[in-house]
């Protein structure tokens, strides 16, 4: 398909210019040089005719005729095969098949309900953020939205990453298949995949879903960076929701970007001595500090130093948050 295509582009180019050269041959005095000859046989051809050019002797006339039998109609050819490979593109856009040229992007893997959910929210975190799905489905779950890429194939394939573009990305996160029944084969499938983006890319940050609390050991043993257990937080949020009201509503909205406050990082602040000074200081900014690293407990050691390698977590609005960070 690749040779036919550059050898029509050939045939075409080869066509113009021997039919600029003729024309100019013909009606040297009509034309002047032999880029005027040019233009005239790229206008006839495209039908567009300005009239500033045109043929004034009976040969010159004769091989209008000629372009206009068959340059049009070579034209015609061209525009064909324009429209026919970008409806190739866009059917194997569909189909998954066309490979992922790009960077910073997220990997999300194994198509659900819980992919589409994490595919607004990162959206909503950063809406120019480019997505890739990779799924086993031969049909792009989001074909309608154009800075979401699709790959079909096996993610545990070395070259379906590698057609994702795994080596570039920013993070990959891995959801269970859910078209498996059995959770022990769902965590086997997922750390099958976790392994291969580990041993390809180890720079990538990955986050996996896992269904059987006993299979985290296994992760851990393969590097991921994080883990969610599939039924954990859902069973968490219910008894709260039951046992102190409300309580659920607080915490969903930290879940989400989409609504009320939400939690980011904020670098450390080189005049924060300790704890304290940095918690006065961003609760007079509008913000909560709340932890460092995973250590919730700072609130309890305000008199304590702030480590050199803190990593820092408020809670606020996004306006504050930007101002914070300056």
């Amino acid at each position: 398909m690749a040779l036919k295509k550059k050898t029509i582009a050939l045939m075409i180019l080869c066509f113009v210019v021997l039919s600029a050269t003729i024309a100019y041959t013909l009606e040297p005095g009509t034309f002047n040089n032999w880029f005027n000859a040019f233009y005239w046989v790229m206008t006839t051809m495209s039908t567009v005719g300005y009239g500033d050019f045109f043929a004034k002797t009976f040969s010159g006339k004769l091989f209008t005729i000629f372009l206009y039998i068959f340059g049009i109609g070579l034209l015609s050819l061209v525009i064909g095969k324009v429209v026919e490979a970008m409806g190739e593109i866009q059917r194997r856009r569909g189909a998954g098949t066309l490979s992922f040229h790009g960077k910073n992007h997220v990997l999300l893997i194994n198509w659900s309900r819980k992919t589409q959910a994490a595919v607004d929210e990162i959206l909503c975190y950063d809406p120019k953020c480019r997505i890739v799905i990779i799924d086993e489905t031969g049909q792009h779950p989001l074909e309608q939205m154009e800075q979401v890429h699709f790959i079909s194939g096996d993610a545990s394939s070395d070259d379906i990453l590698l057609k994702a573009g795994i080596g570039e990305a920013r993070a990959a996160i891995v959801f269970g298949d859910n078209r498996i029944d059995e959770t022990s084969l769902i965590d086997g499938k997922s750390l099958l995949i976790v392994s291969s983006i580990e041993r390809i890319a180890p720079q990538v940050h990955t986050t996996v879903e896992i269904m059987q609390e006993k299979n985290i050991k296994n992760f851990r043993h393969v590097h991921v960076n994080e883990f969610v257990l599939s039924h954990d937080a859902i069973s968490r949020l219910a008894v709260r929701s039951a046992l102190q009201e409300g309580n659920s509503e607080v915490i969903s909205q930290l879940l989400s970007r989409q609504h009320g406050d939400d939690i980011y990082e904020v670098p450390r602040n080189p005049a924060w001595r300790t704890y304290g000074e940095a918690f006065q200081d961003l609760l007079l900014q509008g913000a909560t500090l709340i932890s460092d690293h995973s250590d919730m407990g700072i609130n309890r050691k305000l008199d304590q130093p702030v480590p050199a390698d803190a990593r820092l977590y408020i809670v606020t609005d996004e306006e504050t948050y930007r101002r914070i960070k300056g």
